[in-house]
């Protein structure tokens, strides 16, 4: 849950936008309160009984409130959309309850989040439009970030491009602050940290031998259903298999077999267009410089700060992901002892990022070098979530807001070195005329 603030008396709301605070809902996403959907509405009522105390009693009547859900709710309204309609009607529910302007609760297209996410990162880091120390709006000459998004069923990419998309579903024209934006943005779902680590698993459990992107130490015993009743593994679903089943896997901390798993999920064999990323889906080559947040970010960040691994170039995330991949389950706990959740997963994680990056998107070590991964902009997290509240709320508006234009940079150099030259003339006045009071003193 995130809330917002900006001030009411700004010229036309725009270019201001905060974060006021969080909260992070316990549990899983409300597509895994299929099963139980008053669950889902029920797992919302802590946050928002903390925004009841973070927004003020005032404002709560007049506060709108919104609730986005995102790849998990695709991918089950895919195969049950009977199921995902009563977790929306239970989160309205519980929603409607509290004193805030409910405005409804949908399912985001993968366009949507892609598109969310790149508007989020421009706005936060005043890439359309700043408010400038003369009290003016102005349109700032740097050009625009891309977004890449790595969520738990699905990732994005989408950034800038000048010439139109070879395929027309994969480009969002935009018309913000009086500028015009074509940006290409792609979805692909199952392609989500979590389903992604689901979809090694069921390969592993296929190969009936360890699991190699687990480390050496490791083991543990997996439910059937929780691998093959995700659309995302029905690919490698046995036509009959007993649900309550379970298995037993144990991990090899094996790199190179790992390599070899993780780059079955990259089909490279056909592509319609002049060129494509992988699967078939057009993309053109990647251009300028990408914010990488979401699972991205977490990824990275343990790579670096737990790790302690350099991964400022494609070949050192390489290598550090080799590393990460031969470390044995007790080295690992050593690292990290509170993260034992999450412990097992970084390898089969880092791997599928550094292929992604790579081998999907089409980065190399000169691109790569343009690609940040960041959690926060100020204060503000980075996501599709602000961008999807000023799009609900109409905070950007298509025409500019009193817009004056930034000057040239060569411009700014003439002033400055005018201003230089007047500071200069008035100390040579002022030097000359203490000059002439001491020798009229003197006579």
């Amino acid at each position: 849950m995130f809330i917002y603030k900006w001030p009411a008396d700004k010229e036309n709301d725009t270019g201001i936008v905060g974060q006021h605070s969080s909260c992070d809902v316990r549990g899983g996403g409300i597509s895994s309160y299929a099963d139980n959907p008053s669950g889902a509405g029920q797992s919302l009522v802590e946050c928002l009984n903390q925004a009841l105390r973070d927004v003020p009693k005032e404002r709560h009547a007049g506060t709108p409130l919104y609730l986005g859900a995102t790849a998990g709710m695709r991918l089950l309204n895919l195969t049950s959309p009977e199921a995902s309609a009563n977790v929306l009607a239970a989160v309205t529910q519980t929603l409607t309850q509290y004193p805030f302007d409910f405005r409804g609760a949908r399912i985001l297209s993968g366009q949507d989040e892609g598109v969310f996410g790149w508007v989020t990162i421009n706005y936060l880091l005043e890439n359309f439009i700043k408010y400038g120390w003369v009290g003016r709006w102005f349109r700032p000459r740097k050009g625009t970030l891309g977004a890449m998004d790595l969520g738990g069923a699905s990732t994005q990419i989408t950034f800038e491009t000048a010439s139109p998309a070879e395929d027309p579903a994969n480009e969002v024209q935009l018309r913000l602050y009086g500028q015009r934006y074509r940006v290409y943005t792609h979805s692909f779902l199952c392609y989500g940290r979590d389903q992604v680590l689901r979809r090694l698993l069921a390969s592993a459990v296929q190969t009936r031998g360890p699991h190699p992107c687990w480390p050496q130490g490791y083991s543990t015993h997996v439910m059937l259903r929780d691998i093959y009743e995700s659309p995302c593994t029905a690919a490698q679903r046995p036509q009959a298999f007993n649900r309550s089943a379970r298995v037993s896997l144990a991990g090899s901390s094996n790199p190179a077999l790992c390599h070899g798993l993780v780059s079955q999920l990259f089909n490279s064999s056909s592509c319609r267009f002049s060129r494509c990323s992988f699967n078939g889906v057009f993309q053109p080559p990647v251009a300028g410089k990408f914010i990488a947040f979401s699972a991205f970010f977490y990824t990275v960040d343990f790579l670096r700060t737990v790790m302690g691994l350099p991964v400022a170039t494609l070949q050192q995330l390489e290598a550090a992901v080799v590393t990460v991949c031969s470390q044995t389950w007790s080295e690992l706990q050593a690292r990290a002892p509170d993260d034992r959740a999450r412990l097992p997963d970084y390898c089969a994680g880092a791997m599928f990022v550094q292929q992604l990056l790579s081998r999907g998107y089409g980065f190399d070590e000169l691109s790569f070098g343009d690609v940040t991964f960041q959690k926060k902009a100020g204060d503000t997290a980075v996501g599709w979530a602000l961008g999807y509240m000023l799009n609900l709320t109409n905070l950007i508006p298509a025409d500019p807001p009193g817009l004056r234009k930034g000057t040239d940079f060569s411009s700014w150099v003439v002033l400055l070195l005018l201003f230089a030259a007047m500071l200069l003339a008035a100390f040579a006045l002022l030097l000359q005329q203490a000059r002439s009071t001491k020798w009229a003193s003197t006579i």
